[in-house]
């Protein structure tokens, strides 16, 4: 690694391979528990699977990395040539990530500096790419922690789900709870707030919450320069058509990137989750 100072994130962020390839961003995967199997997000368990388990009513939990592996990464980061660190990492409100981080960073041999961004999916990873661009232009590691906060600080999350019922079994709605009474009678947005998840609106079905959605997300982007992620798990088609309705409508689009969540997130959201993270650069 030629660069000066070093980006480290957490599988969460679910940035491309080849985002991360090209700008030489580091991944400590989050682990799923799936019975009594554990398997690493990313590389032993698919989506599918994940939303076939879900659809079974089958248990499943997740798990924050172990200490020992992110010393094993910043270990290996090091040797590559970084001097620095910057590890960034999903919402400390919804994830003991960000702790285990800070525990390792104790016992890197080079500095760390470990961010809760406050942040989940691609709105991490934004962040985390905000930090890279950063580095790669010669910045310091106190820089790249500024451009990845001033990043985080602009950055909204919205989503729809089906049902509320994986994440409050996950113990991940906090003030959402309000709206366990009339689950069944709506469909609910949610939007991150301060590293929670928070209820938004309630719709009463899934196609009106879903053109809500949208509007949310071109309001929120207005006419500046934005970068958009829509994610979804199990529904690839609304996820393309919410994709095409915003190309259509954003005049400062930048980037727009179309993907499924990873098992972590998809655990703790169940099959249908449309979401849409827009950050202004």
């Amino acid at each position: 690694m030629s660069r000066h100072v070093a980006i480290v994130t957490d599988s969460t962020a679910y940035l491309p391979t080849r985002t991360m390839d090209r700008h030489g961003i580091s991944s400590v995967p989050l682990t799923v528990v799936l019975g009594d199997r554990a398997l690493e997000e990313g590389t032993e368990i698919s989506t599918r699977a994940l939303a076939q388990a879900l659809q079974k009513r089958r248990p499943v939990t997740t798990s924050r990395p172990a200490p020992a592996v992110f010393e094993e990464t910043y270990r290996k980061v090091a040797e590559s040539g970084a001097t620095g660190i910057v590890s960034l990492h999903l919402s400390a409100e919804l994830s003991g990530t960000y702790d285990a981080a800070v525990v390792a960073a104790r016992r890197a041999p080079v500095p760390v500096r470990v961010v809760d961004t406050g942040m989940i999916a691609m709105a991490l990873g934004f962040c985390a790419l905000a930090a890279a661009e950063t580095a790669e232009a010669g910045g310091t590691v106190d820089e790249a922690v500024t451009a990845a906060e001033k990043r985080a600080a602009g950055t909204s999350a919205y989503f729809y789900v089906d049902t509320l019922d994986y994440l409050r079994r996950g113990g991940r709605i906090g003030a959402a709870q309000a709206l366990l009474g009339s689950a069944l009678a709506v469909k609910p947005l949610l939007q991150l707030a301060d590293g929670r998840i928070e209820p938004l609106e309630k719709v009463r079905t899934a196609s009106k919450a879903i053109a809500r959605l949208e509007e949310i997300a071109a309001d929120r982007a207005g006419s500046a320069q934005v970068d958009v992620a829509v994610h979804h798990l199990a529904a690839p088609d609304r996820a393309s058509a919410l994709a095409d309705r915003l190309r259509g409508r954003l005049t400062g689009l930048a980037d727009l990137h179309v993907s499924e969540v990873g098992a972590v997130i998809g655990a703790h959201t169940g099959p249908g989750l449309l979401a849409v993270v827009v950050s202004p650069r």
